[in-house]
């Protein structure tokens, strides 16, 4: 390989950094109207009216959409998959949240069609005060699933006897808030007829092909006629893994006045219409002997819900298998509220999971008089007692060794409140990173043109991960020819059909497919070149020839070698297409495949103010291959940076009364800024997994994000000896124990 495990440049930077990269809701499409959402002001009951006379006579306005006058779908509303979500489509006079559609006005400017938006009055008949919060939820039940396919509980060995008999135990509960995507691209989508039986949406999405989907059902078309296309997404962390109303909503707008109309979401629009990481109630019980050795574990989970759908956050699934224990029980509830769908955010389930687990492992240690580390080294768990099954590859007990040299751990002082550094109470956390790794159905094609050109193309989407760059260094070196010489192609339907991108799985997915296309073009030409006479390479078997750096070689004679322009272009071919679809293997069922990490933090915190500062981050991670150093460390930094900003800064507030969401932008919803984010110490620690998948990649978009919250947490407890679980850590949390 020599394309494979370079921090090569990203082949889209250029015309990122020069705005020539064309994003969604940029696309040039002429004679484009512009549409605008009215949201409801209730969050519970039906629309008595909606005037829209006003809305209907103001400058430039086209048509003012309601359930009164909007085109009744001839498709299903059922979701397409068991991970899409139902969508408001104004189909009818019911309000399910605050904030949920219930016009859509379009006009010739988006200006015009957001003031007509203002003139729009809707009526309504309340229902029953809304409920907003969990602990007022008068609906918890058991999920079928554990998101989308985990069973909603577990259990093995004797939980209450082991607990009960046990000489350490802690039992405490720890909660996560409301958390609201916010990509630097609001979600949009520009809805283009073609006739009344095609439709070209441009759509910000991670899917293109559940789109295509979802769309097509919605308006009872064959699939084939519905085309989604996205080049560039800014940013997706879930919330653009699935189709939302705002896409049919634009669709039906099109439709209604002849012409194409773009639909972009105002950054308040995120906050309702586009889901949410759900707040979580996570109660956790462990118990260990003297030595520190677990002997029971219990991870109880409600997240929060809608009435009219279901999302259930997995947070305890890393539980059942992360620390050796013969006593575990799992078990995951929802509680029904008036409130939008969750859905799924950067590591759905394991990152809110692994701050209760780890803070609670944290406890733990203090109780037991051992070293969080050595309390996590004592437990490392040699196989999947949850599943009974071997890992494909683990290298968790040498993260723990580097991350905790490079970080200096062994300096710690065990007493809480003990460092210092002037009026800077200093505190060392660590927590352990977890997220699985998966693969799922994928196909790609590879063309190669006479004069060695190569264009590889798949349906997948790069949602600033650096997938154009990773799929182009696989195809590069499957096929044997340099990085320069090949073209990626991506999102667009018209290619091979792939996965959403999300769950860490589109490298190891795609990817697989995309070296498997490449290593078929490979066979076409290292066929032509064993057949032709005039080839150094001629009536030499097959498998004794390999392809590297633009030539095909003879195995073993260096010297022996065929430009591979040359054998094409001696072959009067005019171009070589290969296509391949992979899927998992057997005996992938057959391991349990995960990526594991060491994560350290230091914070300091201001003794009177009870400001927390992170002064140091390191972290250790073994994911397999890494295909690329460079946007692979960006992509731990993130995840980093995510987790950092769920410890200290991330929640959205909801009002009681009336459940409508009161963060509505970036004034009121706080994420971390440079100034909040010191140097990051990212260790990616070499690892060799032959039965992951085709690539030995696990996947790396998500488990950055994964015990680093726990980390901070733990650190803000060792710098106070106050023990906050109720995230993000607020100001008053510290400053009250302070005055106490």
């Amino acid at each position: 390989m020599t394309s494979i495990g370079k921090a090569l440049d990203r082949v889209d930077a250029k015309k990122k950094v020069t705005g020539t990269a064309t994003y969604a809701s940029e696309v040039s499409v002429a004679n484009i109207a512009y549409a605008t959402i009215v949201t409801s002001g209730e969050a519970n009951g039906k629309l008595l009216a909606i005037d829209r006379s006003r809305a209907e006579k103001a400058p430039g306005v086209f048509a003012v959409i309601t359930w009164e006058n909007a085109q009744k779908l001839t498709g299903t509303n059922t979701p397409a998959s068991g991970t899409d979500r139902k969508l408001q489509l104004l189909q009818d006079d019911k309000v399910l949240y605050h904030d949920m559609p219930i016009a859509v006005v379009v006009a010739d400017t988006h200006e015009r069609a957001q003031q007509a938006a203002r003139l729009v009055e809707a009526k309504y008949a309340p229902g029953t005060p809304p409920i907003a919060k969990m602990k007022d939820a008068n609906d918890v039940y058991a999920p079928k699933t554990a998101g989308p396919t985990d069973k909603a509980d577990s259990e093995r060995g004797n939980f209450v006897t082991a607990y009960d008999a046990a000489p350490v135990k802690i039992e405490q509960t720890y909660t996560t808030p409301i958390e609201t995507h916010n990509p630097m691209e609001p979600h949009a989508t520009i809805a283009v007829w073609q006739g009344n039986d095609h439709l070209t949406l441009y759509d910000s999405t991670q899917g293109i092909f559940g789109v295509r989907k979802r769309l097509a059902g919605l308006f009872g078309l064959d699939k084939e006629n519905v085309r989604v296309i996205n080049h560039y997404v800014g940013g997706g962390f879930g919330c653009k893994g699935t189709p939302w109303s705002h896409v049919a909503l634009a669709a039906m707008a099109a439709r209604a006045i002849g012409r194409p109309v773009k639909l972009a979401l105002t950054r308040p629009n995120m906050q309702s219409l586009v889901g949410h990481r759900p707040a979580t109630s996570q109660r956790i019980s462990l118990a260990c002997d003297k030595s520190g050795k677990l002997l029971a574990i219990k991870h109880e989970v409600t997240s929060e819900t809608s009435r009219f759908d279901e999302f259930s956050e997995p947070s305890a699934l890393q539980t059942r298998f992360l620390y050796s224990c013969p006593n575990v029980i799992t078990t995951h509830r929802l509680a029904r509220l008036d409130i939008p769908t969750p859905t799924f955010t950067r590591a759905p389930g394991e990152s809110s999971g692994t701050y209760a687990l780890e803070s609670a492992m944290d406890e733990l240690a203090y109780a037991a008089g051992i070293d969080p580390l050595k309390l996590r080294q004592i437990n490392h768990a040699d196989k999947d007692e949850d599943k009974n099954q071997a890992y494909s590859s683990k290298s968790l007990l040498i993260c723990y060794e580097q991350a905790a040299a490079k970080f200096g751990w062994a300096k710690r002082s065990a007493k809480p409140r003990s460092m210092r550094d002037g009026r800077w109470l200093v505190g060392y956390g660590m927590a352990t990173a977890t997220y699985p790794a998966r693969q799922l159905p994928a196909s790609a094609v590879a063309k190669m043109k006479a004069d060695g050109s190569v264009l590889v193309q798949a349906g997948t989407q790069d949602i600033g991960t650096g997938t154009y760059t990773i799929m182009t260094q696989i195809a590069a070196d499957s096929i044997g020819v340099p990085f320069e010489q090949v073209t990626f192609e991506l999102g667009d339907t018209v290619y091979p059909e792939t996965p959403v991108s999300g769950g860490s799985f589109t490298a190891s997915s795609t990817g697989s497919a995309v070296k498997m296309a490449g290593l078929a073009l490979r066979q076409q030409l290292i066929d032509l070149a064993i057949k032709d006479t005039k080839s150094p390479l001629y009536d030499l078997k097959a498998d004794g020839v390999e392809a590297m750096d633009g030539y095909l070689v003879a195995k073993g004679t260096p010297t022996k070698r065929d430009k591979i322009s040359d054998v094409f272009a001696r072959s009067s071919k005019t171009e070589l297409v290969a296509n391949a679809k992979t899927d998992v293997n057997a005996h992938m069922l057959k391991v349990s495949m995960h990526s594991f990490g060491a994560t350290f933090a230091e914070v300091g915190v201001d003794e009177d103010l009870g400001i927390v500062r992170l002064r140091r981050f390191t972290g250790a991670y073994a994911a397999g291959t890494i295909l690329n150093p460079k946007t692979a460390r960006s992509q731990f930094y993130g995840g980093i940076i995510w987790g950092v900003g769920m410890a200290l800064l991330e929640a959205s507030e909801r009002d009681p009364r009336n459940a409508r969401n009161m963060s509505r932008d970036l004034a009121d919803y706080h994420v971390p800024v440079n100034a909040d984010i010191p140097d990051l110490d990212v260790i990616m620690v070499p690892e060799t997994d032959e039965l992951v998948n085709q690539l030995g990649a696990k996947g790396i978009g998500e488990i950055g994000i994964t015990g680093a919250a726990a980390a901070v947490a733990n650190a803000v407890f060792h710098a106070t000896g106050k023990r906050v679980r109720d995230l993000p850590i607020r100001l008053d949390d510290l400053v009250e124990e302070n005055k106490s």
